[in-house]
């Protein structure tokens, strides 16, 4: 611990002061694309940050409009926080262009993006667009491994120090005792997961990845035929043969996807449709990155009896 807070006083020792954020207020303001790092920020930030979190877990990321009340609290907000690899492609762009606001433009220290710090899988998809939501960089949806969010805190908590250095102790203290804390919860997630190695599941959206790879899950099917394409009738009954030759024990979804393909496919192959909170605030029990894994691992070892 004491080499984590050398390590972040040497740090605000070597920041340029041009390159530092004088905020406004006593908090500096985060605004934050995804429940996740809205989540993450006030973990770190404590009470030296206000956060503002652009969408909830009831939404599609990829799919969000780039309303004026957004584009206002953008430009209002000394540090920018989102996925990247290019999930919010479809609205980002606009909310940066139209803020007008210098500090959080690509290249600034007010612009982070979490998948800059986490090792990508899926890399190298194509850009054609007529695939579905691809992603050239990598799939996105890094949040569905709790280890990655621990890589990310450790580059945010260094950012916050950087754009706030009178504080820089105080994130220093608060990382501390985070990374403590979820790195005794990861290793009690995975030993209670112990049970789902191995496991085949049906998903709904190519959203899992990095909790296939966490757990050591299998996927052997998709019921979207491209990413972010609703499912026909013709698909779901290809899935359902393909099923037949190779089982799997559940159908998994995130909080915000439709239900309706995934009960199909459950009452016609008779395994379980799983609904997983995929974020901060997807189910009741999923109030904080705590309860967002507690709540995962629960339900897939319920689906997996």
């Amino acid at each position: 611990m004491k080499k984590l807070k050398n390590i972040f006083n040497l740090l605000c020792i070597l920041i340029p002061l041009s390159l530092v954020i004088q905020p406004a207020s006593a908090a500096i303001r985060v605004f934050a694309c995804e429940p996740e790092w809205g989540a993450l920020a006030k973990q770190l930030g404590g009470n030296d940050v206000s956060v503002y979190t652009a969408t909830n877990a009831f939404q599609d990321p990829h799919h969000i409009q780039a309303r004026p009340s957004l584009i206002a609290k953008l430009r209002r907000a000394d540090l920018l926080i989102c996925t990247g690899s290019q999930l919010e492609i479809g609205w980002l762009p606009v909310l940066l262009r139209q803020s007008g606001n210098d500090h959080v433009q690509p290249g600034q220290p007010g612009n982070f993006a979490a998948t800059d710090y986490v090792t990508m899988l899926e890399k190298g998809a194509s850009i054609d667009r007529s695939q579905g939501d691809v992603h050239p960089g990598g799939n996105p949806h890094i949040q569905t491994d709790p280890r990655n969010i621990g890589k990310v805190a450790t580059a945010l908590a260094k950012r916050l120090a950087q754009i706030d250095l009178p504080n820089a102790t105080d994130y220093a203290k608060r990382y501390q005792a985070f990374h403590a804390k979820w790195q005794t919860a990861i290793q009690h997630w995975q030993k209670q997961a112990a049970p789902l190695r191995g496991v085949k599941i049906v998903v709904h959206h190519k959203a899992w990845i990095y909790l296939t790879h966490w757990l050591g899950m299998q996927e052997v099917a998709a019921l979207e035929p491209k990413p972010g394409v609703p499912p026909s009738a013709g698909h779901l009954a290809e899935v359902l043969r393909q099923l037949r030759n190779q089982p799997a024990k559940m159908v998994i979804r995130a909080a915000y996807q439709e239900a309706r393909p995934d009960e199909w496919l459950s009452e016609h192959a008779h395994i379980p449709a799983v609904v997983l909170p995929f974020t901060v605030g997807g189910t009741d029990g999923a109030k904080d990155l705590f309860g967002l894994y507690d709540v995962t691992i629960t339900n897939l070892l319920k689906g997996a009896k």
